[in-house]
This record gives C-alpha cells, sequence and structure tokens, in this order.
C-alpha cells in the first residue's frame, strides 16, 4: 500500500475506500476504540485547519557551504532534514538573542551600581 501523500491512489481518487458507503454510514454506527475514541469539540478547539492559516514566513534559497560530516548527518535523518537544519539555526538565533539580553542586563547594572 502506498501511503506517501501525493500517491497515485489519492491523486487519481481511485483509491480503496467506497465513499458512497462511509457517507450514509450512520454516527451511531461507529466503532470507538482506545485507538480511535470518541471526541467532543473541545478536543477539537485548538485543531489546525488549512484554511485560513497564517501565511508561513517566506523562506530564501541561498548556496551555504557546510562540512561534508554535517550535512551527512542532517541527510541521515532522513526526510525534512532541510527544515530541521533551519530549526537549529532558528534555536541558535533564539539563544544568541537571550545572551545579548542578559549581558545586556548586566551592564545597565553595573553602570546603576558605579552610579551609586
Amino acid at each position: 500500500m502506498n501511503t506517501k501523500r501525493g500517491s497515485r491512489a489519492t491523486r487519481s481518487g481511485k483509491g480503496k475506500t467506497d465513499w458512497a458507503k462511509l457517507k450514509a454510514t450512520p454516527d451511531s454506527a461507529i466503532r470507538f476504540t482506545k485507538d480511535a475514541p470518541r471526541t467532543s469539540p473541545e478536543d477539537w478547539a485548538e485543531a489546525v485547519a488549512h484554511r485560513g492559516l497564517p501565511v508561513p514566513v517566506r523562506k530564501e534559497q541561498i548556496a551555504l557551504r557546510v562540512d561534508a560530516d554535517v550535512l551527512a548527518w542532517f541527510r541521515a535523518q532522513g526526510s525534512g532534514w532541510q527544515t530541521r537544519m533551519n530549526e537549529v539555526l532558528k534555536a541558535y538565533r533564539r539563544a544568541m538573542a537571550q545572551t545579548r539580553r542578559a549581558e545586556h542586563r548586566h551592564a545597565a547594572d553595573a553602570r546603576k551600581d558605579a552610579r551609586g
């Protein structure tokens, strides 16, 4: 079975699901299990829908020289390695910004103490 998003069966609409039968099935016929429990509107309150989502931040394509071993490690993580690399860079940026804020606070406190 090909479950990869965008597979031929998905795109063609010729999968194995009997949509007419599914639409005709009353809610009372749904069997809930531990793996597929009954849900409530509250369970879905923070669900993400595709329509109305904010536009993602625009990404820029660049040429970047990276050590071969670093690149090999990220690629070995599988699909989505470029996104993970981007997340690592964003985490570093946040950490550096936090460090700089702490340094600025320390310097301001030192100036304040020096004034007396």
